[in-house]
C-alpha cells in the first residue's frame, strides 16, 4: 500500500517569490521543481510492506498524523530538547564511527559484513533501492540459498515520493544510509532484540529511560522479551495495530509482526498520554522486523519453515541523536554539504531564517542523491531513472538560484555551481562508496552539462510561455471570451521547462491573461500518482515457483568445456504451471540437472540447440528444439522450446546439444565486447563506464556514457585498436577468484551482472579484465575481424555502438563490397572516385532544385498578379484571402510578397497552398497600416494553421505555418477571411 497522499491545492503550492521584475526575476531563477506536488507538512504515513522500513530516510511511521492529529513542526521544535549520550562527547560520534560501530558489533556476533548494492536493484519489481533488505529478497523468498546464515550491511538508499517534506521536517531525505542486520534462519526475536538493545544502550550509550519500545499488538512473545529479559517498563512498550506494527510484503507472501525503538527528547513528559506518533517528541530509530508467516490467498497466515530477522536503522537519526543536533540535516553526513552552499550564497546557517536554511537542507540533501546516483550508472534523461536525476538536478539548480548561488565558486560568473557542490558530497563517501571517488570526472562533467543545458531549456521556455500567451489572447479575441492558460500548458512549462507556477501566472497577468489553476493541480496530481506507482515497494511471493525450488537444485551448468551433455528433466512447465509430461506441437519450459546451454545473463543471450529423447532401443523418441535459456528461480536453467517430435516426462534421460554455430557467434562477440571497452576508455577516456549490452549470435550492442558524439577520427582509431588486439592471437586467461582479490587486481563489472563472493574473471593480458560469466574465444584470432556499425545516442549522456565480428564481420564486408561494386557500375567510375561523383551529382540536383524553385516562385507571382483584381474593401483595407492550389511554400512565400506590395497600403494577404504529401501551406502578409492598428501576422496565421492540424508563426508583417490536412484548407481559408476582416473592423471602430 502506498503512503496517503493529500491532493494538491493553491494552498499547498509553493510560496510567491519576492515582487520583482518579471523580467529580471526569470533570468536570475533557475527553477524547479518538486517532483511531486507539494502538501502540507504532516508526518509521513508510511506504506504498508517494505516501505515501512524505509519511507523517506527509512523509518518514518504510517498513520502518526492521524493519530496525533498534528502538523510537523519546524526543526525548532526540539532544539531545546537536552539529553545526554552515554558518557561520549558527540564529537566522537561521527557518522563513520557510528556505520563503524555498528558493523563491528554484528559482525563480533557472528555476521558477515556484506558491501552495500546499487542503487539500480537487479530486480524489475523495484524501481530504485529502497530498502536493506532489498539484495536479500532472493533468499528470503527461498529462491536462492543462503550463503551466510547472518549478515549486516549498510546500504545505500533513494526514496523520492516524501521529495516534498525534504528539508522542511527534520527527518526526510532522499537519499539515506540504512543500517541493518539479517538473519536467515539462524536466529530469532530474543537474539533480535537483546542485540538491539545492547548495541543502542551500551555500545552507542543511549540512555534506557530515554528508550521506548513499540510492538504487535498480539505479539505477546515480543512484548514478554522487551519486559522480562531486556527489563524496559510496561508503560514505555506501546502495543499498535497492524497497520503501525506488522510487516507485509504484499496481498501473500512472507510476514510478520515487527517492533521498533524510539528516542524521547523530552522525557519529563512522562509516560501518560504519550503518543509514539508526536514527531516533536519522539524519533524512530530501529527497526525489527520478524519474518515468521506466510500469508495465503485467503489471508490466513501460516508458520514460515526458516523465519528470517530483517532490520533497519537510520544512520542519519542515530547520528541526529547522538551528535546532539536538531535534525538528520546538521550531521557530519550532510552538513559539509550544506555549508558549502552556504558559503557560495554568501550567507550564514546558524544565522539564516527558516526559509533559507530549509532551502540550504533541499540541496544539501539533494546533492548526496544525483552524486550517488550518477556514479551507479543512472545518466540524467527524460525517462525512468534518469528523470529522477534530471528533476533533483534541477530542483537543487532552482534552488540554489533562489538563494544567491551565482557563478562556479570558481571565479567564473557563468559556470555551473552544481559540481563545486559535488566535490563535497564526493569526499564524504569514501566509507560508503569508495567508486564515487574513482568516479569523480564523470560525475563532475555530468552535473556541469546537465546544469548549463538547463539554462537553454529556461530560455526556450520563455519564448513558448510568449507563444501560448499570444495565441490565449488572439483565442479570446477571436471567441468574445477571457483570455486563460490552460492547466495543460501551464503544467508543460512547470514540468518541461522550470517555470513555477507563480511566475507564469503574474506574467499572464501583466498581459491580462488568467491561469486554470484547477487544470494545473489536475495535471500535478496526475504526474505524483505515476511517480509514486514507480514500484517503491518491493513484491515478495511465495507461490509454484517456490515449490519447485525446493525439489530441484541449482543447475549444474557444462558449457565452458563442453557443447553436448547427457541430463535428467527435473522438472516441466506449460504456460508457468507444472507438469508431468508434454506431448508433441507444445511451446515447453524444460528444467535439467546439468546442461551445456548458457542461460541469457550479463547481456549475453541464451543457447539455441536441441534436446533429444532416446528409448531403450537407442532408437529417438523425442525431439525439442531450444529457442531461448533463461535463468529462474536463482541459478536455475529454463529452458524454452518446441517439441518437435514425440513426447518428453519428467525423469527422463535426454541428450543435449547447443548449436555450436551460433555459441561461436555468441563468444566471438562476446569478447569483442571486452575488447572494444578496453577501447574506449584507451581512447576518450578512462572514466566512461558501460551503461548495457547486448551480446548476440550476429552482432553485438554496447551502451557507455558519454556527453557527445564520437568523431569519425575516434572511432577508426577505437576499431583500428580492437582490430590489432584481434590479429595478436592472444590466449585469453579465466580463472575463478574471491570477489573483493579480482576487484583489487583491477577487474570491472560487466554492466547487469550479479556476483557472489566468488567470481570468473576473463582476462585478455595486457588489455582488459572483467568479471564475466559469459562465453569467450580461447585466442582473440578467433574473432577474424572487428567492425563499428553505428554509433549513435540513446539518451542524455548516453551513447551505443553496434558492431560485428568474427562471420558476421565477414558477411558486412562483403556484402558491403559487393554494394560498392554495383555502384560502381552504376556511376561508371573506380571505387576511389565514388565520393567525387557523387559529389558532383547532387550538386548538380541542387543547382537544378534551385532552378525548379525559381521557376515555381515566378509562377506563383503571374498567378497573384491575377488576384489583386479580386482583393475586398474592409473599412479602406484591401483584404485577398485565396488558396493557390499547389503552389509550394516558396512560391506561396514570393506570391504574398508580391501582393501585399502591389495593393495599396494598407492591405492584409492571407493565400494557402496544398502543395502535396498530405501538406498544407499557408502565409500572412500585413503591410504596416494593417499592422499598426494591432492585427499581427504571426498570432493570426498560428489560429488558422490548427485548423488544419498545424502551427506557425512569425513576424507582425510576415508569417508563415504549414499543417498536414489539406483537405480542412477551404475551410480554414474561410474562416480567416472573416475573422480578418472582423479584427479589421473591430480596430476601425
Amino acid at each position: 500500500m502506498e503512503a496517503a497522499a493529500l491532493s494538491p491545492t493553491a494552498a499547498s503550492r509553493p510560496l510567491p517569490l519576492l515582487s520583482t521584475a518579471p523580467a529580471r526575476r526569470l533570468q536570475a531563477l533557475l527553477p524547479p521543481l518538486p517532483l511531486f506536488p507539494r502538501r502540507r507538512l504532516r508526518p509521513s504515513a508510511r506504506p504498508r510492506g517494505l516501505g515501512r522500513v524505509c519511507v523517506g530516510d527509512g523509518m518514518a511511521r504510517r498513520g502518526s498524523a492521524r493519530k496525533s492529529g498534528m502538523l510537523v513542526r519546524s526543526s525548532s521544535s526540539v532544539e531545546s530538547a537536552t539529553h545526554e549520550v552515554g558518557t561520549a562527547s558527540s564529537g566522537e560520534w561521527s557518522g563513520g564511527a557510528i556505520r563503524r560501530r555498528f558493523l563491528d558489533f554484528y559482525a563480533a556476533r557472528g555476521h558477515k559484513i556484506l558491501p552495500s548494492s546499487s542503487l539500480v536493484p537487479d530486480d524489475p519489481t523495484v524501481f530504485l533501492t529502497i530498502a536493506g533488505m532489498l539484495q536479500f529478497k532472493p533468499i528470503f523468498l527461498g529462491k536462492e540459498p543462503r550463503r551466510v546464515p547472518c549478515a549486516t550491511t549498510s546500504q545505500k538508499c533513494i526514496r523520492t515520493n516524501d521529495i516534498e517534506n525534504v528539508g522542511r521536517t527534520t527527518r526526510h531525505q532522499t537519499f539515506f544510509e540504512m543500517l541493518g542486520n539479517f538473519s536467515f534462519g539462524d536466529y530469532f526475536k530474543k537474539e533480535a532484540i537483546t542485540w538491539a538493545w545492547e548495541l543502542t544502550t551500551k555500545e552507542f550509550g543511549l540512555p534506557p529511560e530515554r528508550l521506548w519500545i513499540s510492538v504487535f499488538e498480539d505479539d505477546d512473545e515480543a512484548f514478554s522479551i522487551w519486559h522480562n529479559e531486556v527489563g524496559v517498563p510496561k508503560e514505555r512498550i506501546k502495543r499498535l495495530g497492524e497497520e503501525d506494527n506488522f510487516w507485509t510484503s504484499g496481498a501473500t507472501g512472507p510476514c510478520g509482526p515487527c517492533s521498533e525503538i524510539y528516542y524521547d527528547f523530552y522525557p519529563e513528559k512522562g509516560s501518560s498520554d504519550a503518543d509514539l506518533g508526536d514527531d516533536s517528541r519522539f524519533i524512530e530509530f530501529y527497526n525489527l522486523v520478524f519474518m515468521q508467516f506466510n500469508k495465503k490467498d485467503d489471508g490466513s497466515l501460516e508458520p514460515l519453515k526458516q523465519k528470517n530477522i530483517d532490520t533497519g536503522m537510520g544512520l542519519e537519526r542515530m547520528a541526529r541523536i547522538l551528535q546532539k543536533v536538531p535534525n538528520n540535516y546538521e550531521t557530519d553526513l550532510i552538513f559539509p554539504i550544506i555549508e558549502k552552499a552556504a558559503s557560495m550564497a554568501i550567507v550564514s546557517y546558524s544565522t539564516a531564517d527558516d526559509a533559507m536554511k530549509t532551502n540550504l537542507k533541499i540541496i544539501g540533501d539533494h546533492m548526496r542523491a544525483v552524486v550517488y546516483l550518477i556514479s551507479d550508472g543512472v545518466i540524467p534523461s527524460n525517462i525512468g531513472r534518469g528523470y529522477v536525476v534530471r528533476r533533483l538536478i534541477r530542483r537543487v539548480v532552482r534552488t540554489g538560484r533562489l538563494i544567491g548561488i551565482r557563478g562556479d565558486g570558481h571565479g567564473n560568473s557563468e559556470g555551473a555551481f552544481l559540481p563545486s557542490l559535488a566535490e563535497v558530497a564526493i569526499g564524504l563517501s569514501m566509507e560508503i562508496d569508495p567508486d564515487v571517488e574513482s568516479r569523480r570526472k564523470s560525475i563532475l562533467g555530468e552535473l556541469q552539462r546537465e546544469e548549463l543545458r538547463f539554462v537553454q531549456t529556461l530560455e526556450r521556455g520563455e519564448k513558448l510561455l510568449d507563444e501560448l500567451l499570444d495565441e490565449a489572447l488572439l483565442s479570446a479575441g477571436n471567441n468574445g471570451s477571457k483570455p486563460c492558460l490552460s492547466g495543460k500548458d501551464v503544467f508543460l512549462l512547470y514540468d518541461t521547462y522550470g517555470f513555477p507556477l507563480e511566475i507564469t501566472d503574474e506574467i499572464a497577468g501583466e498581459r491580462g491573461v488568467s491561469v486554470d489553476i484547477k487544470g494545473f493541480d489536475i495535471e500535478m496530481e496526475n504526474q505524483r500518482k505515476q511517480s509514486q506507482a514507480a514500484h517503491n515497494v518491493v513484491k515478495l511471493s511465495v507461490g509454484n515457483e517456490t515449490e519447485i525450488v525446493k525439489s530441484i537444485p541449482d543447475t549444474e551448468f557444462l558449457g565452458y568445456d563442453s557443447l553436448s551433455a547427457t541430463a535428467v528433466v527435473k522438472g516441466l512447465l506449460v504456460n508457468g504451471n507444472p507438469v508431468s509430461a508434454v506431448s508433441e506441437g507444445s511451446d515447453v519450459e524444460i528444467v535439467l540437472d546439468r546442461t551445456p546451454f548458457y542461460a541469457e545473463s550479463g547481456g549475453q543471450v541464451g543457447d539455441n540447440g536441441f534436446l533429444y529423447v532416446y528409448g531403450e532401443d537407442a532408437k529417438q523418441k523425442a525431439v525439442i528444439e531450444i529457442n531461448d535459456v533463461q535463468k529462474s528461480l536463482g541459478n536455475i536453467f529454463v529452458h524454452k522450446g518446441t517439441i518437435k517430435q514425440g513426447s518428453v516426462e519428467v525423469g527422463k534421460e535426454i541428450d543435449a546439444a547447443v548449436d555450436a554455430k551460433l555459441r561461436q557467434g555468441a563468444k566471438v562477440h562476446h569478447t569483442a565486447t571486452h575488447l572494444l571497452q578496453s577501447a574506449l576508455k584507451s581512447v576518450i577516456g578512462a572514466e566512461t563506464s558501460q551503461a548495457g549490452s547486448l551480446v548476440a549470435f550476429d552482432r553485438l550492442r554496447f551502451d557507455f556514457n558519454f556527453h557527445r558524439p564520437l568523431s569519425e577520427e575516434e572511432l577508426m582509431k577505437i576499431e583500428s585498436l580492437v582490430n590489432e588486439w584481434v590479429g595478436s592471437g592472444t590466449h585469453l586467461e579465466t580463472k575463478v577468484m574471491n570477489l573483493q582479490d579480482a576487484k583489487n587486481a583491477g577487474a570491472i563489472a560487466m554492466f547487469g551482472e550479479k556476483y557472489g563472493e566468488q567470481v570468473r574473471v576473463v582476462e585478455v593480458p595486457g588489455v582488459s579484465m572483467e568479471l564475466c560469466g559469459g562465453t569467450h574465444v580461447s585466442n582473440t584470432a578467433e574473432i577474424r575481424g572487428f567492425k563499428i556499425i553505428s554509433e549513435q545516442g540513446i539518451a542524455s549522456g548516453v551513447r551505443r555502438i553496434e558492431a560485428v565480428a568474427g562471420d558476421a564481420f565477414v558477411e558486412y564486408i562483403c556484402a558491403r563490397d559487393n554494394y560498392m561494386r554495383r555502384l560502381c557500375s552504376s556511376l561508371k567510375v573506380k571505387a576511389e572516385d565514388v565520393n567525387s561523383r557523387v559529389e558532383t551529382i547532387l550538386e548538380e540536383l541542387r543547382s537544378a532544385r534551385n532552378e525548379v524553385s525559381s521557376l515555381r516562385s515566378k509562377i506563383a507571382v503571374l498567378k497573384a498578379a491575377s488576384l489583386a483584381s479580386k482583393a475586398t474593401n474592409a473599412d479602406n483595407v484591401r483584404v485577398v484571402v485565396e488558396n493557390m492550389g499547389e503552389v509550394d511554400a516558396d512560391g506561396l512565400k514570393s506570391a504574398a510578397e508580391y501582393l501585399v506590395d502591389a495593393l495599396e497600403d494598407p492591405a492584409a494577404v492571407i493565400l494557402g497552398s496544398s502543395p502535396g504529401d498530405g501538406k498544407v501551406s499557408l502565409v500572412a502578409a500585413f503591410s504596416p497600416g494593417v499592422v499598426k492598428m494591432g492585427i499581427q501576422a504571426g498570432k493570426f496565421v498560428g489560429g488558422i494553421a490548427k485548423l488544419c492540424g498545424g502551427g506557425g508563426g512569425g513576424k507582425p508583417n510576415f508569417a508563415q505555418a504549414g499543417g498536414r490536412k489539406p483537405e480542412n484548407l477551404p475551410g480554414a481559408l474561410e474562416k480567416a477571411r472573416d475573422e480578418i476582416v472582423a479584427a479589421i473592423s473591430s480596430k476601425s471602430s
